[in-house]
């Protein structure tokens, strides 16, 4: 790699990075040429967002070396970044809504001579000339669009001198028009030598603005390829990888009936985008649905639409009650009719605390906040919480010392399995289970797998939101996958390849196989 040394930008070196047992990283090497846009393709949990917070000083790898412009550097804070002309955009927004741009791309800058905002503007304007970007510094934040904050934030880091950028995500938000707008931009930066690192899941994306692509696979570097040289398809491949078997229980559906049905279904964010585009399904008893996608495609706004947490602009949510044979439309029920009709979701967030556990409450408590809201037996009767709790405890071995535990004593992994297992427990005819997996170890995910196997036995329509393209295909009866808030294919479990979902996953095109 040395003899490459003064064409670089920025190198990697053997670099790695643990999270307690999990690897984020592992051995990569990395270089990054002067003038060019290097895209950086990768599934969730691939390791990209991690290894571009060691070079932007989040975190300090654990091993290995990094060299900006041929010399060996060390980078302990975001401050020591931009001492070496590195800026990130993170793909959350780090701006005071009430400040005008102007004040938010010099706050924390020491200027010499003291602080003067009209200089500032003149700077902020000069830089905003030369690449393109449509920006007015003296409008405030908060009466701006998406767009408009995410330029912000790149002329705030080439305001503070950066010649190594990193975008991570920066389409996620924008609309077709708008990243038009930003690729053109990028260009710009390029051709005037800046070195542009960009984070995307979009196929068509990356052949669309990169010169070369590095591709990450369970936090290994697998290759570095000219764009011009590979085709959708093969970066694909490079991807996903080659199927691995899991050894996954499936049963066969046992007559399987329509028990939810979602029927052109749109739902819109705060700034007016479409984060659900007409999407139409059937969720069947006794049967997994698997769905996949790339991280925030849409599928949490999606089962919290169904769940009635979420207001879809258009569309149906008819849900065929096994008890009655009565057709309901869930959008005319609260989120706690919802429940009561036996539709339930267990979502399982980064801030498993943040979302249907209360931390400084013990387990049996947990167990009884699904009753509180009926106002019946909340102070007389605990004893079928203390039941359900031990027999939680028991059938997940959750480690605790007692049911009376509070739950913010719990590791992450136990305070998950005493979630999915709350929902699992109240015998649903429709569970959702998103990333219930999530940082559980294999023996925890075995248990996992095996519950939801017992709902579709026992007649639930499971819905299974997963990370893990191999889980998937072992467990799920059908797939259906979402990009960018759309659904581009539903696939028999069966017979779908790895590959045909990482397509779909990236690409957008007319459902195909819609069954």
């Amino acid at each position: 790699m040395n003899n490459t040394n003064e064409n670089c930008a920025l190198r990697l070196e053997h670099v790695s990075k643990t999270f307690g047992r999990i690897l984020a990283n592992r051995d990569v090497d990395l270089e990054l040429r002067y003038g060019e846009v290097l895209a950086l393709l990768g599934e969730n949990g691939s390791g990209k967002t991690t290894l571009m917070n060691m070079i932007s000083g989040i975190y300090h790898p654990d091993e290995g070396e990094i060299y900006i412009g041929g010399k060996r550097v060390v980078i302990n804070s975001p401050k020591d970044s931009y001492k070496y002309g590195v800026g990130m955009v993170h793909q959350h927004f780090k701006l005071v809504d009430v400040f005008t741009a102007a004040e938010n791309i010099v706050l924390g800058i020491s200027e010499k001579g003291g602080f003067k905002i009209k200089k500032s503007i003149a700077k902020i304007k000069e830089i905003c000339g030369r690449y393109g970007f449509q920006l007015d510094p003296e409008k405030k934040i908060y009466e701006m669009s998406v767009s408009e904050k995410q330029t912000v934030e790149i002329v705030k880091v080439l305001y503070r001198g950066a010649d190594i950028l990193i975008l991570d995500e920066p389409t996620a938000v924008l609309t077709p028009q708008e990243t038009e707008r930003l690729f053109a931009v990028i260009r710009r930066m390029r051709d005037d030598g800046k070195s542009i690192i960009i984070i995307t899941h979009k196929l068509h994306e990356v052949m669309a603005i990169s010169d070369r692509v590095a591709v990450l696979r369970k936090g290994m570097h697998i290759a570095t390829v000219n764009t011009a040289d590979v085709t959708e398809s093969e970066l694909t491949d490079m991807m996903v990888g080659q199927k691995v078997s899991l050894n996954i229980e499936r049963t066969e559906p046992v007559d399987p009936k329509e028990r939810l049905t979602v029927s052109h279904l749109s739902l819109l964010n705060k700034e007016g985008v479409k984060v659900i585009n007409d999407i139409s399904f059937a969720a069947n008893s006794g049967e997994i649905l698997g769905i996949a996608g790339i991280a925030g495609s849409g599928q949490r706004e999606l089962l919290e639409t169904i769940a009635g947490l979420r207001v879809p602009a258009e569309g149906e949510i008819i849900y065929n009650d096994p008890k009655t044979n009565e057709k309901t439309d869930l959008r005319k029920k609260t989120p706690l009719q919802i429940r009561e009709l036996g539709v339930r979701l267990s979502f399982v967030p980064e801030d498993r605390l943040g979302m249907g556990l209360v931390g400084n409450m013990d387990i049996i408590d947990n167990m009884m906040l699904r009753t509180y809201t009926g106002g019946r037996h909340v102070f007389l009767d605990r004893q079928p919480s203390k039941n359900l709790a031990e027999e939680i405890i028991k059938s997940l071995e959750v480690v605790t010392p007692g049911a009376t535990t509070p739950v913010r004593r719990l590791s992450g992994g136990n305070v998950q399995k005493v979630l999915v297992g709350r929902e699992i427990s109240s015998a649903p005819s429709v569970l959702m289970a998103a990333y219930p997996v999530r940082g559980l170890d294999i023996n925890s995910s075995y248990m996992i797998y095996n519950l939801l196997n017992e709902q579709k036995k026992n007649g639930a329509a499971v819905i299974f939101v997963g990370e893990d393209l191999d889980v998937l295909l072992e467990l799920c009866d059908r797939i259906m996958v979402i990009c960018a808030g759309t659904v581009t294919g539903i696939l028999d479990g069966r017979t779908a390849e790895k590959k045909e979902i990482g397509l779909l996953m990236t690409k957008l095109k007319e459902a195909e196989n819609d069954g």
